[in-house]
C-alpha cells in the first residue's frame, strides 16, 4: 500500500470528522441513528464534493490516526466517528465502571469558570475524559497555555454518574460537577 504524506492524511481526517461528526448534509450524506454510513456511499459523495479520496487513502486514516477518531465495522463496508459528534446519534455504548481517576485537559483561561461550575458537554452529547494525563495536557494544549485536571470518577459513579467508553478508549460522561475536579499535578 502506498503511503500518502502526513499532511494529505491530515486533511482527510479533518474532512471526515466534519462530515461524521458534525455536518454530514455538507456532501449530502445521512448517518444512521448510530452513526454509521456506507463506506462506498462516503467516497461517493466526497468524490462529488469535490474531496475525492481512494478506499486505500479511508483505511490509512483509519488504520494510522493517532487517536483513533474512526471506526469500520467488521466487514469494513460501514464507517462512523468513535465519539465527539454534535449531531444526533446513539454509539451504543454500555455504561461501565471508570478508573478512580480521569483526566482532562483544557486551557488555562477556562479554569476559574471550570472550577466554578465544572465541566458540561456544550455542544457536543458528552465531556470527553481520558485515564492518561499526557493526552490530556496534549488536548488541552490545543487550546491555549495547557491545565490538567483530574477527576474523581469513582466517586462519581458511585453517587450515579454513568460512564461510557468509546471504542478508542475516550471516556465519556454528560457532565463533571466541579466538587470532581481537582487541578492535576
Amino acid at each position: 500500500m502506498k503511503m500518502h504524506t502526513q499532511a494529505k492524511l491530515t486533511s482527510i481526517s479533518k474532512f471526515l470528522s466534519l462530515v461524521l461528526r458534525h455536518q454530514p448534509e455538507k456532501i449530502g450524506l445521512q448517518l444512521d441513528a448510530a452513526g454509521w454510513v456506507a463506506v462506498d456511499e462516503l467516497l461517493s459523495k466526497m468524490a462529488a464534493a469535490g474531496q475525492p479520496i481512494s478506499r486505500a487513502q479511508l483505511q490509512e486514516v483509519v488504520d494510522t490516526s493517532d487517536k483513533k477518531r474512526f471506526a469500520l465495522n467488521d466487514d469494513q463496508t460501514q464507517i462512523r466517528a468513535n465519539q465527539g459528534h454534535s449531531i444526533d446519534v446513539d454509539l451504543d455504548l454500555p455504561v461501565v465502571a471508570p478508573p478512580a481517576v480521569l483526566y482532562h485537559g483544557t486551557a488555562s483561561r477556562f479554569v476559574k469558570s471550570i472550577m466554578a461550575t465544572g465541566l458540561d458537554r456544550r455542544n457536543r452529547h458528552h465531556v470527553h475524559l481520558t485515564e492518561n494525563a499526557t493526552t490530556a495536557m496534549a488536548v488541552g494544549a490545543r487550546y491555549g497555555s495547557p491545565v490538567l485536571l483530574q477527576i474523581d470518577a469513582a466517586r462519581m459513579a458511585t453517587l450515579g454518574h454513568q460512564f461510557r467508553c468509546s471504542a478508542n478508549g475516550v471516556w465519556l460522561v454528560e457532565s463533571v460537577p466541579a466538587e470532581f475536579i481537582q487541578l492535576g499535578a
